[in-house]
């Protein structure tokens, strides 16, 4: 089904259907309506609990009410339109829409990974120098952080779109997704790509790369704080209140790099590997941090019971 951005004023793109499953996809679609009902749940939870509960006032909280915003607007920029594929057939999306679409999930997934890191250093300075906690990540650091990590998604992730405007497509416009991705919409380009390839690997090293190496050297660090104590129980009851942010950065970064090795690697895979990777990446962080954060936090569980 060839096309080019030259000769077709709204080119577009074929999502990518459940190989073998096409006549039962809509059936295969309720799994994924209900994880994205549990994630806009969850993360709608999250942000009243801690803006109704006083004692939840405080920067680590603050990050992870960021990190649900993040997480539903990730969430809600790809699954209704998947749904709509899976129930609907509406197989199709316009070049614009697929673009944006992409610019949305990659910008996310970059002020995700900022505000990771941000909670990173929480736990660093409030471990590691707690008598400077409250001074150091007082809430308009905390506002000021918000704000830097969406104009670093932005300013990183921008180019991305832009380099793919002027590329013809000439070829086959199936997707490898139900959604749009940076490095599956350039592959189904008919010219060179390198700017493109080079760019995007570039943004995410810098992005994504940095931060876990930084998250890394933070727990380095903690670790060695943590050590020095004397009685193993202190120990344990310093280190555990990490094991919440630790399962969230894995929640994000498993996927992400899983979802990479995939791209990279992955071309003689069976589609359906591509598929389940990419909703994966889309759902599971979305769907585990409210769960891991209300598991892990007493206030939380108490303020959701009562709601219920």
């Amino acid at each position: 089904m060839p096309f080019s951005n030259s000769s077709d004023l709204s080119p577009s793109f074929i999502l990518a259907s459940i190989p073998g499953l096409e006549a039962v996809q809509s059936w295969m679609a309720i799994p994924l309506c209900s994880a994205y009902i549990l994630a806009v749940a969850g993360n709608c939870a999250v942000l009243l609990v801690v803006r109704v509960e006083p004692s939840l006032h405080a920067p680590m909280y603050f990050f992870l009410c960021m990190l649900a915003a993040i997480d539903l607007a990730l969430a809600t920029a790809t699954v209704p339109r998947i749904l709509s594929f899976y129930w609907f057939d509406s197989r199709e999306i316009s070049f614009g829409a697929c673009l944006l679409q992409m610019f949305l999930i990659h910008t996310l997934s970059a002020i995700e990974s900022t505000v990771l890191l941000a909670m990173a250093v929480d736990r660093y300075v409030a471990i590691c120098h707690p008598l400077r906690h409250a001074a150091i990540l007082t809430d308009a650091a905390t506002a000021k952080v918000g704000l830097l990590a969406m104009a670093r998604g932005v300013l990183f992730f921008l180019p991305l779109p832009l380099l793919l405007l002027p590329l013809p497509f000439c070829g086959s416009r199936v997707l490898s997704h139900s959604f749009c991705l940076h490095q599956d919409v350039m592959n189904l380009a008919c010219a060179n790509t390198t700017p493109s390839v080079v760019y995007g690997l570039t943004a995410i090293l810098l992005v994504m790369g940095l931060d876990a190496v930084l998250i890394c050297l933070s727990y380095i660090l903690i670790l060695k704080a943590v050590l020095r104590l004397a009685a193993w129980r202190e120990r344990l009851k310093v280190f555990s209140t990490c094991i919440a942010h630790i399962c969230v950065v894995l929640a994000f970064y498993v996927p992400l790099i899983g979802l990479s090795v995939v791209h990279r690697f992955g071309k003689d895979l069976a589609p359906l590997v591509h598929i389940i990777m990419g909703n994966i990446y889309i759902l599971v962080p979305a769907v585990l941090n409210p769960i891991i954060y209300g598991v892990r936090t007493k206030q939380i569980q108490r303020r959701i019971l009562s709601l219920i």
